[in-house]
This record gives structure tokens, sequence and C-alpha cells, in this order.
């Protein structure tokens, strides 16, 4: 039982870290919109949280040279991030797309809520199992 709930709350901490990473890369994108030459970043959320669960296969592990392997246990690491093709081109070469970021900023805050919301509901229904209700 109590491997149980450390693996949700484990999880769920896990997602709620690269949300938060997640929106800091977007606003990030959003502030150098009119930077010249600014290439806009995102990351595969769904893969991050793969290595950051030890979840990613094995062969995805693999380096493709030395030192290439990312960072484990969901900390920060510049390799999992990719870069945003530009959805038309610009005179100033920036990439970023203002329909795009805040799209994007829009469903990373809804799924961030979520996450806060799944972390509080498993720690209420574990209270109250152990209250006895």
């Amino acid at each position: 039982m109590l491997n149980r709930l450390t693996d949700a709350l484990d999880f769920h901490g896990q997602a709620l870290s690269l949300r938060s990473e997640r929106q800091r890369l977007i606003a990030s994108n959003i502030a150098n919109a009119d930077t010249p030459g600014y290439i806009a970043r995102d990351m595969n959320f769904s893969q991050a949280l793969k290595e950051a669960t030890g979840m990613a296969s094995t062969t995805a592990m693999q380096a493709s040279r030395p030192g290439h392997i990312a960072t484990p246990g969901g900390a920060r690491a510049e390799a999992n991030l990719e870069y945003a093709v530009a959805s038309q081109t610009n005179l100033d070469r920036n990439s970023v797309d203002m329909d795009r970021e805040r799209a994007n900023f829009a469903d990373n805050s809804v799924r961030f809520e979520a996450t806060l919301r799944f972390i509080n509901s498993n720690v209420r229904t574990t209270l109250d199992a152990i209250k006895g209700q």
C-alpha cells in the first residue's frame, strides 16, 4: 500500500516538476518573441516524463557518442529540449510563433493544475483511509 502511494506521488511530483520546467521554456519563448535570431525551444513532455520516472526503454537511453546520455531523475537537461520549427519565415530568423506559444502556455497551465489536483486527491484519499472514515 505504501509503495503504491509513494509511486503515485513520485510520478505526479515528477510530472509537476516537468510541467513547471516546460512553462519556464514557453515563457522564455514568449519573452524573446522580438529577439532577432532567437529559436524557440520546447520539450517532448511524454518522453521527458518516461525518462524521469525510469519508464523509458533501454534502447532510448543508449548514447550516440560518449557523454550523450540524458540526465536521469527529471533534472534539467538541455539535451532533452527540441527546437521549434518556424511556421513562417521571418527576416530576423526568429522562430517564435505567438499563437502556438499562447496555446502551449494555456494547455500546459491546465495540465499543471490537473496534476496538482491528482496529488491533492491522492493525499486526501490517504488521509481519509488513515482516519477510517
